[in-house]
């Protein structure tokens, strides 16, 4: 097995953005959910306002490597305190 220097992603979705899962968290917890300044998170503003997708097709093709169980936002919509 022979892979690039670089990160092996395992991921079933390849794009899901931080609203989408702001949106899910704060319908859970029946919070409001709104858009704020950059600023509002000091430092980590800046990661929060970039969506960062992750893409696995070389790792699915790779190691012949196939999601089986539920996406990100699936998984935090069914969990149960």
């Amino acid at each position: 097995l022979s892979l690039e220097a670089g990160a092996i992603n395992l991921v079933a979705e390849e794009g899901v953005a931080v609203r989408d899962i702001a949106e899910v968290v704060g319908r859970r917890l029946a919070l409001p959910v709104q858009s704020v300044a950059e600023g509002t998170f000091g430092p980590f503003g800046a990661i929060f306002a970039l969506d960062q997708p992750a893409r696995s097709e070389v790792t699915r093709a790779t190691l012949g490597w196939a999601p089986t169980h539920p996406g990100l936002l699936e998984d935090v919509e069914n969990l149960t305190p």
